[in-house]
């Protein structure tokens, strides 16, 4: 079986009822999410083995967390309870031509402040054949940043493919550094990174036009690296979007199909199911196997509600060549 090892902060997610608006609501809905253990949880739903590694607060709401990760499958011997906050998002759907909206929380939360402190990486790190993280976690605060590289680095040692999903968020970096002052050697040690045009550029303080300009110089500045893919979304309205996908390696490059996303549910953790789909392919499937796979995952979390994509490694298949268009199963 194989074994996948996710870092992250995982937050309390509230969200008005379907469409309604943050002023409309006397109530929130309730959901615990994050990016990496979001990638986790699709993997650990396919039969793989995942342990997450964050850290909560010790008290209910963390206690409650790390049930929820038990419960999506995750392996959380390595959390850390820790004394401070939860960090918070809350979500406002967006429906038609009105976008959805994100509103954080999370300065200050135990998992920014986690510097790492009793983790034995070599235990962690043994008998895995992916190390997954984001670029959400450096952009928390010096000590996550910190976190991440040790993590890194280790998984290098130890000869373990490393998969970073850039995800630039801009409202993230708020204690003094630029992402190009942070990613750069953060990204030396990955064999797969996943990110548009946008995030290298700002990642890299580069101005490339064009993908494929940006794609030539990123397999030159790191020589580790085996496979970069992107995913090109175009909305017409947040509740109509088209989405594709490619991989690339140095030499060659691969392409999804397009899918036509109406009615959208719930757009979160669609990057995340994307990526969880595309380790999994790369760890089982030849690569345009692979990224038609990846891209089946992302398109079915769009009809997902929450964070996590709960769909079986049948049914992105049956997608992904195009033999399920939302049928009645009898």
């Amino acid at each position: 079986m194989k074994k996948i090892v996710t870092l992250g902060e995982v937050m309390l997610r509230l969200s008005p009822h379907g469409q309604q608006r943050f002023f409309q609501t006397h109530s929130f809905e309730v959901e615990f999410g994050g990016s990496e253990a979001n990638v986790g949880a699709a993997l650990a739903y396919w039969g793989l083995k995942v342990a997450h590694v964050t850290a909560f607060p010790d008290q209910e709401l963390g206690w409650a967390a790390a049930g929820q990760l038990r419960k999506n499958g995750l392996d959380t011997q390595f959390v850390s309870f820790l004394p401070g906050r939860m960090g918070v998002y809350y979500l406002e759907h967006g429906a038609m031509h009105r976008s959805s909206q994100v509103i954080y929380d999370r300065a200050g939360s135990v998992f920014s402040t986690f510097d790492g402190k009793g983790l034995d990486w070599e235990t962690i790190l043994d008998g895995a054949d992916y190390f997954h993280w984001s670029g959400i976690t450096p952009a928390l605060s010096k000590a996550s940043a910190d976190l991440v590289r040790t993590a890194i680095q280790k998984a290098n040692e130890k000869g373990i493919p490393v998969c970073g999903d850039l995800s630039f968020r801009s409202n993230l970096w708020q204690y003094g550094k630029a992402p190009y002052e942070i990613m750069p050697s953060l990204m030396e040690g990955c064999s797969l990174m996943i990110g548009g045009l946008k995030d290298f550029n700002v990642s890299l303080h580069k101005s490339w036009k064009k993908f494929s300009e940006a794609k030539k110089e990123i397999f030159d500045l790191f020589p580790r690296l085996t496979y970069v893919a992107q995913t090109d979304r175009h909305s017409s309205s947040a509740s109509e979007n088209k989405l594709s996908a490619e991989l690339h390696s140095a030499k060659k490059s691969y392409s999804s199909k397009t899918y036509a996303l109406t009615h959208i549910v719930d757009r979160v953790g669609s990057g995340d199911a994307f990526a969880g789909g595309l380790l999994y392919g790369l760890m089982h499937l030849k690569p345009q196997q692979a990224i038609e796979f990846a891209m089946a995952a992302g398109a079915l979390k769009h009809g997902v509600p929450g964070d996590i994509l709960l769909c079986s490694l049948e049914e992105i298949q049956e997608v992904a060549s195009g033999q399920s268009l939302g049928k009645i199963k009898r």
